[in-house]
């Protein structure tokens, strides 16, 4: 027998009521019997009351609601009276009816998503009340403006490509910004929740799988108000290119296999050079001032100013290739790097056949990933100058010199 809609929704229902059920009787378990509004069986019962609900007629639902709604304010008073203090049990009742109505009155499949949602926030409570009780003023306030940054305004602006040579795209430019706060704080509260030093290196390594020039910038910025940590920064800087030279060798691994093994050998000398500099930077790192706090959640200043860079070298590359079309691909392809390395890689994966031989194709592709270093080493020094920001640029310009030497030695032989 084929099972129709209302059958599969009102075994949703209930299904959903069990499995909220579940969470509120486990975290109940411990109180005396009498004491708990609802628990696995009646959050059963709630989720079929809703499926009833959504296939009867809306007046004869809202009455049904009613009724509900008194019973779980019965046991809300109750809880009071006993000090259990707790609205969720209450809400968690009256999200389950509607679940219930969901399932038979629009698709099971979304009662069911929702019934999991429910599950996971629920069973989250003590992770939830643990990262509250860490939290401080400073970061509230922090939150609340990247909330409006990346919430508010980025959906304001529009996905369409504008100015000259339609190089400029507003909610792709403003995700810089946003991106850029972001790592800024996550990387505010990893330095709180493990130390400054491991905090760097964390952000460092998880934020450059994403973009290595927003955690540059954010870094380089934290160079002037975080003396104390300059050498974790330094050494976080070299890491975040570090990963980015492997992301991108195992992003062209996937789309121009052809050009990896010459692409592997011309970026081994920045590789090693880097990871050199970098290991010194971090031993070098407690010989200094410990006595600065914490930087600012928020990197406003440097997201826009990567923002503004992004914009120019956008239309910088736009102008190139208007300019040169399909030729000096390398220096094409050396612009679009500045901006976004794997922009570049796509690019060249996007080329006929032939245009370039093998061992070629893999020392330009080199090139743009110099020139995002070197635009990377140029944003250090500007952002951080005064602060150890050329020192910390030395691990760039020192991989940028190691790899630019070896491919232009390639190239000449």
């Amino acid at each position: 027998m084929e099972l129709t809609h209302p059958q599969i929704g009102m075994f949703a229902a209930v299904a959903a009521g069990l499995l909220v059920g579940l969470e509120r009787g486990y975290s109940q378990r411990l109180l005396d019997n009498g004491q708990r509004v609802a628990g696995f069986r009646t959050f059963g019962l709630i989720g079929l009351l809703g499926g009833v609900a959504g296939l009867v007629p809306d007046a004869v639902a809202f009455m049904l609601a009613a009724g509900l709604v008194a019973v779980l304010a019965i046991g809300y008073a109750k809880g009071t009276r006993l000090n259990q203090l707790s609205a969720t049990t209450t809400i968690a009742g009256l999200l389950t009816f509607v679940i219930g109505m969901a399932a038979t009155r629009l698709s099971p499949t979304v009662a069911l998503a929702g019934a999991a949602v429910m599950f996971a926030i629920l069973s989250a409570r003590q992770s939830m009340h643990s990262v509250l009780k860490g939290m401080d003023t400073g970061e509230i306030e922090a939150a609340s403006r990247f909330v409006l940054v990346a919430l508010v305004v980025l959906p304001l602006l529009p996905d369409a490509n504008l100015g000259p040579y339609d190089a400029w795209n507003p909610r792709r430019i403003w995700m810089v910004v946003v991106f850029v706060m972001g790592v800024s704080f996550v990387g505010y509260v990893a330095a709180r929740r493990f130390g400054q030093g491991r905090g760097i290196l964390l952000v460092a390594l998880t934020g450059s799988l994403v973009s290595s020039t927003a955690v540059t910038a954010d870094y380089a910025r934290r160079l002037r108000s975080e003396p104390g940590a300059r050498g974790a920064l330094t050494a976080g800087i070299a890491v975040a290119s570090i990963v980015m030279f492997v992301r991108v060798q195992l992003l062209a691994l996937v789309l121009v296999p052809r050009a990896v093994p010459s692409l592997a050998l011309a970026m081994a000398p920045a590789t090693i050079v880097g990871t050199l500099f970098g290991l010194l930077a971090w031993r070098g790192r407690a010989t200094q001032a410990s006595s600065a706090g914490i930087a600012n959640p928020l990197g406003f200043g440097a997201g826009l100013f990567l923002a503004g860079l992004v914009a120019v070298l956008s239309l910088a590359a736009r102008w190139a290739h208007e300019l040169l079309g399909s030729r000096g691909i390398a220096l094409l392809l050396g612009l679009t790097g500045l901006s976004d390395v794997d922009a570049a890689v796509m690019t060249m994966a996007g080329l006929p056949a032939g245009t370039l031989d093998d061992h070629t194709a893999g020392l330009v592709l080199a090139v743009p990933i110099l020139a995002n270093t070197a635009i990377k080493a140029g944003m250090t020094m500007a952002i951080g100058r005064g602060h150890g920001g050329l020192r910390a640029a030395i691990p760039l310009i020192a991989a940028l010199f190691a790899s630019g030497l070896a491919v232009a030695a390639w190239s000449l032989a």
